[in-house]
């Protein structure tokens, strides 16, 4: 697919620059403004795209000219993004093409991975090469604890002279075709230890087989990784991931929620972009009723706009909360761990149940093309994540003041 020549976007810029909050301020504006000329760009083509359901390999190449995969790493001297920053472009971007967010938000949250499983030194430097190199990143780490149905593990590492040789196939949601670096974990066959790893999709070995015809989020590019003695050397292990929650650092247990709020902001973003079509939609005469035929119309846009906005709330706290906590590191006590859990887990209710009101509510507000694909995209992105759990894992912190593991509220 080509690159429409009539629209223009401006790069992030990229060279480090000077340390300091003039800086800072400066490239959070800088690359604020790129996520808005993205999002144009993707919007102009989204339904076409989404149509097609093709891999997102010209997706990912318009995020890479635009530097947005280099600019959305942790943040460091004169590089990087907050996680508030990152948060906003993922919505922004997600607002245009929610499967290009989705690949955002992952891509930012595996990113992170070097600082919940490596040590400092080791985070650092694998930071810098990924802005320096403009990696892009997926992945797809488990939860510390399975489940009580989990047979087995699917993922084997085996000792070799050089390191390890990783065996075995894991569902990627995002860009399995398309990323730099794969993020995994894996269980050591010599002493059951689970390993944090990255994996080049490049590398020997390795083969990826996309998923087709999904329902929604079609431009994902999700699929299975499939690893064939694939060698893994020691600057390519993170780091070890605990088996239980007794064992798991609360800054590291911090890797699951942070990619679930992530996910909540590709959640809003489709939202918000159902419901600005719609409205759209509705001033230009495209409607199944006209604004100034039915009052019950103001009514119904009242309570969707309502929603919106209370779920962006939810939301925007959550992400306050999770900014003090990634700033906190290792002193993030066990406490702050749960009550963070217990407010993502939040956010992650109202927004799901706000996403999918809205996008099969404005199905009849407005007739177009396309715009189904709003309801199937969220529908794809919360079909795993079942409300009733979540509820009951608040339910409980609320009433005990537990401390139960982070990844418990999903």
């Amino acid at each position: 697919m080509q690159r429409r020549s009539g629209l223009s976007v401006t790069p992030v810029p990229t060279t480090p620059g000077t340390a300091g909050h003039r800086s800072a301020d400066a490239r959070r504006h800088a690359l604020l403004r790129t996520a808005r000329d993205v999002a144009d760009d993707l919007a102009a083509d989204a339904i076409v795209r989404d149509q097609a359901g093709k891999e997102p390999t010209d997706e990912t190449a318009r995020l890479r000219e635009a530097g947005l995969p280099a600019a959305l790493t942790p943040p460091g001297p004169g590089r990087g993004a907050d996680w508030r920053t990152g948060c906003a472009v993922i919505r922004e971007i997600a607002a245009a093409d929610s499967s290009v967010g989705d690949v955002l938000a992952r891509h930012y949250v595996h990113t992170w991975s070097g600082r919940f499983y490596a040590s400092p030194e080791q985070a650092t430097a694998l930071e810098e090469e990924s802005v320096r190199e403009r990696w892009l990143w997926t992945g797809a780490v488990r939860t510390p604890w399975p489940d009580d149905d989990t047979e087995g593990p699917d993922l084997a590492l085996r000792r070799h002279a050089t390191g390890y040789v990783l065996s075995g196939r894991r569902a990627v949601d995002t860009a399995v075709a398309t990323a730099d670096q794969i993020v995994v974990d894996a269980v050591c066959a010599a002493n059951g230890e689970v390993l944090v790893v990255r994996i080049p999709p490049g590398a020997r070995g390795v083969t990826v087989e996309p998923a087709h015809d999904r329902l929604g989020q079609r431009v994902a590019g999700a699929g299975e990784v499939v690893l064939d003695r694939v060698t893994v050397t020691p600057e390519q292990v993170l780091g070890r991931r605990p088996h239980d929650e007794e064992s798991t650092a609360p800054f590291t247990a911090l890797a699951e929620p942070a990619l679930r709020l992530a996910l909540c902001h590709v959640g809003l973003g489709i939202a918000e972009g159902a419901l600005t079509e719609a409205r759209d939609l509705s001033r230009g005469g495209r409607a199944h009723r006209l604004p100034g035929e039915d009052p019950d119309l103001f009514l119904t846009y009242g309570e969707l706009a309502s929603a919106a906005q209370t779920a962006t709330a939810v939301v925007d706290r959550a992400t306050d909360v999770m900014t003090q906590a990634l700033d906190a590191g290792p002193h993030l006590d066990a406490e702050g761990a749960a009550g963070l859990a217990a407010l993502v887990a939040t956010a992650e209710t109202v927004t799901s149940k706000a996403a999918l009101r809205i996008t099969a509510r404005v199905l009849e507000l407005a007739d177009a093309p396309g715009l189904d694909r709003f309801w199937r995209n969220a529908r794809v992105l919360t079909a795993h994540r079942p409300v009733a759990h979540r509820l009951r894992s608040i339910g409980e912190h609320y009433l005990n003041g537990s401390h139960p593991a982070v990844a418990a509220f999903r």
